[in-house]
């Protein structure tokens, strides 16, 4: 077997010349805590996504913790989530002191089940968090209209849906707030970092000083007015001077993530048992993925070749730290082991997604 000399990464972050320009300018400033470059970090964000405001916080699970807690989630709450997603979005519910009630996937798509959450409502139940997941939109008009029968909170998690649209309008702005992260493996990094965006003003009253120790205000650390509780969960300059130099490539970024999707969209195209799971009108592909029979085999081969792949999320209710019954929740017990994400980083050239796919292609013909 002969190997590929070069590794082709799953993903690959990569630091632009202008966020030295930007974290030198924080530097420069002796203020390296949340100041100017973070309002300009908003600012831009607002800008880019059309929203009316936009808070900062030092990661997307706070981000959706600060969402639920600032849209009136309490303690003893229920909040529905998908069994498929990143642990971190359970763990935001938990944080909060809510219980997070776990419910089946669509198959088609592996994002959360509009029938399954509307099983799932009881009397406790204040909220939905539906996950977005490498970008493909859940299905928001269903999930809204049991939100307004019901009366409850819609706080998306659009960690993995940055620019990503649905039915014309982005992802993260159809609830009433919307998070999403900038840790390394997604389409722009602070190295750590997320965003809550929202239109709503209470909500947004709410959001600035729960992230900063209960001050309306930016704060001396002195005789500061406390009104309320909040915590320390600020961006810092350093970290939104990265950003601010992240955004500026963002378009290039997007198109070549577009781009990935479409070769293998293309190349793919019955081989094998591959299914390359839908992307929606309008919607960007963190990642691409398939659904194959053969995901553990498919896997190696490709490790072994010095190509990276990711395996799914094993399903929440089978973690230690959320252990429980799976009898309600079959499709994601059958689909996260058969789900991988290809190589799908934006810094891949047409080159090396054909190489991948010559692999998967030599891959199945000796099945």
């Amino acid at each position: 077997m002969k190997k590929n000399t070069r590794k082709i990464p799953w993903w690959q972050p990569h630091i632009e010349k202008e966020d030295y320009r930007f974290v030198k300018s924080a530097l420069d400033n002796n203020y390296v805590n949340e100041g100017p470059l973070v309002t300009q970090f908003e600012e831009q964000m607002k800008k880019l996504l059309g929203v009316t405001y936009v808070v900062a916080t030092n990661n997307c699970t706070i981000a959706i913790f600060l969402a639920l807690k600032a849209a009136g989630v309490k303690r003893g709450d229920e909040v529905i989530v998908p069994d498929i997603t990143f642990i971190a979005t359970v763990n935001a519910v938990d944080l909060l002191g809510a219980t997070p009630v776990l419910v089946d996937i669509d198959p088609v798509t592996l994002t959360i089940s509009p029938t399954a959450i509307e099983r799932a409502i009881t009397k406790k139940t204040t909220a939905i968090v539906p996950v977005h997941v490498t970008g493909r939109a859940s299905d928001m008009t269903k999930i809204l209209s049991l939100a307004k029968k019901h009366k409850l909170v819609v706080i998306e998690d659009a960690a993995e849906a940055l620019l990503s649209k649905y039915k014309g309008k982005y992802l993260g702005l159809w609830g009433n707030a919307g998070c999403f992260s900038f840790s390394p493996n997604k389409t722009i990094s602070t190295g750590q970092g997320g965003i809550v965006v929202t239109n709503d003003k209470k909500i947004y009253e709410a959001l600035k000083p729960l992230k900063d120790q209960g001050r309306p205000i930016r704060g001396s650390g002195g005789n500061d007015l406390h009104d309320t509780i909040g915590y320390n969960l600020k961006l810092t300059d350093l970290q939104a001077g990265v950003g601010l130099g992240q955004l500026m490539h963002i378009a290039k970024r997007v198109e070549r993530m577009k781009r990935n999707y479409a070769m293998y969209t293309r190349e793919l195209k019955g081989v094998g048992d591959i299914r390359i799971f839908p992307l929606q009108t309008g919607g960007v592909p963190q990642w691409t993925d398939i659904e194959t029979s053969h995901r553990d085999e498919l896997e190696k081969y490709l490790r072994d070749r010095q190509i990276d792949t990711r395996k799914y999320w094993y399903p929440i209710h089978t973690q230690l730290a959320y252990k429980q019954s799976g009898k309600n929740l079959p499709e994601s017990a059958r689909m996260s082991p058969r789900s991988l994400w290809l190589s799908s980083a934006f810094t891949l050239t047409d080159k090396d997604i054909l190489q991948v796919c010559t692999e998967i292609k030599n891959f199945y013909s000796n099945k």
